[in-house]
């Protein structure tokens, strides 16, 4: 899994210093997340979303993301 977040601040006009303020979260931080260096828990990731103005799958890629959903077969 890759995040997404150096893309779409890029795409969304938004320097790291702006999302530190919205968030809260240092931009040192924001910095590891962009790099890989560290990965954000899914309610920083929903904060992070929230100031971007996207959906939290909109911050990673992931190849379980493109893959269709597992059919559940009833037993009798």
């Amino acid at each position: 899994m890759r995040l997404l977040l150096k893309e779409v601040m890029q795409k969304e006009n938004i320097s790291y210093r702006q999302l530190e303020i919205t968030t809260g979260i240092n931009k040192a931080v924001l910095h590891h997340f962009a790099s890989g260096k560290r990965f954000p828990r899914i309610d920083t990731l929903e904060l992070i979303a929230k100031n971007l103005r996207v959906g939290v799958e909109d911050l990673y890629e992931s190849d379980y993301k493109t893959k269709k959903a597992f059919t559940h077969s009833k037993r009798s």
